[in-house]
């Protein structure tokens, strides 16, 4: 699938809110080799109501079954980000990168002015569950680019850990995206750690499951929240969990 889609501009809030959306409410693909679900509008599933929030426009959780993928497919102006929670992804591109992408490996590719990719499965006998995410770029027609780093001792450490930002020199990748950063948490059992405070932010549980302290629901894997001017954010796991947040300052226009 081909998007492009670039933005500069701030679209006001509407109230300070925390919208928990429930894991069987998303978009449903199953392929047989990919069973995916959607956050937010993609390919053929479309409402016009769900397209994103803040700048995160892409959201799957994706499945793929041994030997299967994604062949060859152009891609243009947008940052897209891959996060492995369980198999090895193989990734392949126009421009001549190559990886391996496992849990705790943090995979960008700036589609800019236009790349082709392929995504396979690298295993012929376990399956992948990784989480593709999009944003797109401040900037339109970059020379297309690829990174990729290992953050597990980041993680491991504990707390919320920046692996990609536009802004945060600090983050383990760089986005063409300087309003936007994604931050991934490896949680324990009872571990509290705080949501940043910015005018967006999604919280997506990508295992086990936690507790927003502040609305006190709880959120299981495959549930996510959407915070709009919320402050910051107190949530706690109630068993080992990971998490991944993506905070903006400013929205896609519709």
């Amino acid at each position: 699938m081909t998007t492009s889609r670039t933005t500069d501009t701030t679209t006001p809030m509407t109230g300070d809110t925390i919208d928990v959306r429930q894991a069987d409410t998303r978009f449903h693909t199953d392929l047989g080799w990919l069973d995916s679900h959607h956050s937010f509008s993609f390919g053929h599933h479309h409402d016009p109501s769900n397209v994103g929030h803040g700048l995160l426009m892409v959201s799957n959780d994706d499945r793929v079954a041994p030997g299967g993928g994604f062949g060859s497919h152009p891609h243009r102006d947008m940052e897209i980000v891959t996060w492995v929670l369980d198999g090895e992804l193989e990734h392949h591109d126009s421009a001549g990168n190559a990886g391996v992408l496992y849990p705790g490996l943090a995979q960008r590719m700036s589609a800019g002015s236009g790349i082709m990719h392929s995504e396979m499965n690298h295993s012929a006998t376990v399956p992948v569950h990784f989480v593709q995410m999009w944003v797109p770029p401040h900037e339109s027609g970059i020379e297309p680019g690829y990174q990729q780093e290992d953050v597990n001792a980041a993680l491991d450490a504990g707390g919320l850990v920046t692996v990609a930002s536009g802004r945060d020199d600090d983050a383990a990748i760089r986005i063409h995206q300087r309003h936007a950063s994604m931050l991934v948490g490896r949680l324990g059992d009872d571990q509290t750690v705080t949501i940043p405070d910015a005018p967006f932010v999604h919280l997506f549980v990508a295992t086990g499951g936690v507790t927003i302290d502040a609305k006190g629901a709880t959120l299981h894997a495959g549930d996510a929240a959407r915070l709009t001017g919320a402050g910051a954010v107190d949530i706690t796991a109630h068993e080992r969990s990971e998490v991944i947040v993506w905070e903006s300052d400013q929205q896609v226009q519709r």
